[in-house]
């Protein structure tokens, strides 16, 4: 009678059992499935692949100005996040400063940026996910002078420069295990850029990368759930019409940097960061004429 209980109870557990080994091996997983987890699995990953802040001493090695220090700080406000809906919005701010290596030690024009960002989650599996995001981007150096000194050269003391962009994206990223502790994070963006239906400095006219495709990758290693370091790489090229550049004129056109990240044990979150590119066109602000190739050196954060 009790082996004959017992076979009972196991004929029980057997589906039980081998419906949770089989949502284990797969990718996605029973909770995933549900509608309502959609956008709370997915609220880190769009958290982890916005941009990292940094602060490097000495600044990028390589500009045609010297500089005491450089300094990113970037972050993102969900305003929009609900539990049973594909969408999100956030408000991200982004501040840049480079310090210049003179006497007053100068920032000059500082670069803020001020934009929202809408997410749209295409699936639900968050270890091989797929979104799209719409952002508007409005970027500035508070100045109001002048953009053009009478000799037709930039003012990069106290020339205006203003611009306000759209950039529709879509993202998709895989999770692969190296065993029951680690497991790496491969991230990819391409993006289209377009400046034209908004107002904008018009010292820029033929003269600024006003379309621009993108494209990002980053490659992630955790331990524990831990990230130890990240390898982020990105172009972005114009293919607008300028008065000066063909289509094919890369030396203007393409902006493009690698970096890597490694974030010791007794770090949280920061990571030291090495990083070399290209720039075609400055990105900061006024100083959009400058083409250099450079390396920076410091510290990150994905906060």
């Amino acid at each position: 009678m009790r082996i004959n209980c017992l076979h009972m109870v196991l004929l029980l557990l057997l589906p039980q059992i081998l419906y949770a080994q089989k949502s284990s091996i797969g990718s996605i997983k029973a909770v995933d499935l549900k509608q309502g987890d959609s956008i709370i699995s997915f609220l880190p990953i769009y958290k982890a692949n916005r941009d990292m802040s940094y602060t490097s001493p000495k600044g990028e090695l390589g500009a045609p100005i010297k500089f005491v220090l450089i300094g990113k700080l970037t972050t993102s406000y969900f305003l929009l996040a609900p539990t049973h809906s594909r969408f999100a919005f956030a408000l991200i701010p982004e501040f840049i400063v480079k310090v210049i290596d003179e006497r007053s030690a100068g920032v000059r024009t500082p670069s803020l940026k001020l934009g929202g960002i809408f997410y749209y989650q295409i699936n639900i599996d968050k270890e091989d996910y797929k979104y799209a995001s719409f952002r508007f981007t409005h970027h500035s150096n508070g100045q109001d002078g002048e953009a053009l000194n009478p000799d037709g050269s930039i003012n990069t003391r106290t020339g205006n420069f203003s611009t306000n962009y759209l950039t529709a994206s879509f993202h998709f990223g895989t999770r692969r295990a190296l065993n029951v502790r680690s497991f790496y994070q491969f991230n990819n963006e391409a993006g289209f850029e377009w400046h034209r239906w908004f107002d904008y400095e018009k010292a820029l006219e033929y003269d600024y990368g006003f379309t621009r495709l993108n494209y990002t990758v980053s490659i992630r290693k955790f331990v524990y759930k831990r990230e130890t370091w990240r390898l982020n790489a990105g172009l972005s090229y114009a293919i607008n019409m300028m008065a000066e550049y063909k289509i094919a004129s890369v030396k203007k056109r393409l902006n493009t940097e690698s970096s890597f990240h490694y974030s010791f044990p007794f770090m949280h979150k920061s990571f030291l960061m090495a990083a070399a590119g290209y720039y075609g066109e400055d990105p900061y602000n006024i100083y959009y004429r400058n083409k250099y190739a450079y390396l920076r050196f410091g510290v990150s954060s994905a906060l």
